[in-house]
C-alpha cells in the first residue's frame, strides 16, 4: 500500500474507505500467517498515559515485522522533564523510522506531526483512539463477514472511543447508535463530521435511550465510564451511568447473534457486569488479540512494505 507510505494516522478520517479496507484485509493475511512481511525499521513509543494492550500490541507487532522498538517513557526521558514538544519531535525524527503517540491534548500530537517527517501514530489521545478502532472493525467483520449494513451500539460515555467508532464506522458503512447520558454524548462536531461521511452509506445516531439504542443490534460496545485522568470522577458518574450497564437484561434488546465487545480495561459490575463479559457471545478477548493484527498492518503501511 504505497499510498500510505509516510503518511501520520492522527485521527481515523484521516484514512479514506479503501485505505480502512486494505489495512483490514492485510491484517487478516497477517493474522492468518498468508502473508509474512519484513522491514527492518525502528519503532518509538513515547506513552504519557498508561497503556498495556497498546504498548504490547505495538511491540510485538513490530518484532513480528522484524524491527525494533524504543519505549520512549517519559519519566525517562527530557519530555518529562518539560523539554518543547517542537525539540523532541525533530530530534526523535533523526533517530526513528515511526513514532507512536499516548498523550492527553489532541494538539500536543499535531504539534510532533508538524515538526517531524516520519510517521507519527495515535494510539490514545483524549479525542481519539483510530488504533483501536481498526481492530473493532476486524472483529465484526471477522464475526459476520461485511461492515456494511450492520449495527453497532456504544453504551457509555461519549468520549474518544465514541468519537472514533462515529468515524469509523461512517467511513465503512456500519450503523453507529451511541447511547449517553445527558451532558455526556460525544463532541458536536464529531457527530456532524461523521454524519456528512456517511451520507446515506451508514446511519449515525446519539440517543439517552439506552434500550432503544440497542435493540436490534448486531454488535453491543462499552467502555470505561470514566477514562483515564478522570478517575476522581468515577464514584459520582456511576448513579448516573448505570441504565446504560451491559447486562444480560440490556442484551435482550439486540440481535440474538449480537456480539459484546470492550476496549478493555474493563471495570465489571459498572459499565459491564461479569456475565456480559464472559458470556458466550463475547468477542472481547478476540478484539483484545486483534490490536496487534491491525498495528501490525498499519506500521507496515506506514512504513511502504513492498
Amino acid at each position: 500500500m504505497k499510498q500510505l507510505k509516510g503518511r501520520d494516522l492522527l485521527g481515523t478520517a484521516d484514512l479514506n474507505t479503501a485505505e480502512i479496507t486494505d489495512i483490514l484485509k492485510l491484517a487478516r493475511q497477517l493474522k492468518s500467517k498468508e502473508l509474512e512481511i519484513k522491514c527492518n525499521k525502528v519503532l518509538g513509543l513515547l506513552f504519557y498515559k498508561a497503556s498495556t494492550r497498546t504498548r504490547v500490541s505495538f511491540t510485538v507487532a513490530m518484532y513480528r515485522l522484524g524491527g525494533q522498538v524504543i519505549d520512549l517513557n517519559p519519566n525517562l526521558t527530557q519530555v518529562g522533564r518539560g523539554e518543547p514538544i517542537e525539540d523532541t519531535a525533530r530530534v526523535l525524527d533523526r533517530y526513528l523510522d515511526i513514532l507512536a503517540i499516548r498523550t492527553f491534548a489532541q494538539q500536543d500530537l499535531a504539534t510532533f506531526a508538524n515538526y517531524a517527517q516520519i510517521p507519527i501514530i495515535n494510539a490514545l489521545t483524549d479525542l481519539e483512539h483510530p488504533c483501536q478502532i481498526l481492530a473493532d472493525l476486524m472483529t465484526v467483520q471477522e464475526c459476520f463477514g461485511s461492515l456494511q449494513g450492520k449495527t453497532l451500539t456504544y453504551l457509555g460515555d461519549g468520549n474518544n472511543m465514541a468519537h472514533s467508532l462515529l468515524l469509523g464506522g461512517a467511513l465503512t458503512g456500519l450503523n453507529i447508535r451511541i447511547a449517553a447520558p445527558q451532558g455526556y454524548e460525544p463532541k458536536p462536531e464529531i457527530v456532524k463530521q461523521a454524519q456528512a461521511i456517511a451520507g446515506d452509506r451508514s446511519e449515525i445516531v446519539v440517543t439517552q435511550d439506552a434500550i432503544a439504542a440497542v435493540e436490534g443490534a448486531q454488535v453491543v460496545y462499552t467502555d470505561v465510564w470514566a477514562s483515564m485522568g478522570q478517575e476522581e470522577l468515577a464514584n459520582q458518574r456511576i448513579p448516573l451511568f448505570q441504565p446504560y450497564q451491559v447486562n444480560q437484561q440490556l442484551l435482550e434488546h439486540a440481535d440474538p447473534e449480537a456480539i459484546i465487545l470492550h476496549c478493555l480495561p474493563a471495570h465489571r459490575g459498572e459499565e459491564i457486569t461479569a456475565e456480559a463479559i464472559e458470556d458466550e457471545r463475547s468477542r472481547v478477548w478476540e478484539q483484545a488479540e486483534n490490536r496487534m493484527h491491525a498495528q501490525q498492518a498499519l506500521l507496515a503501511s506506514l512504513l511502504g512494505w513492498e
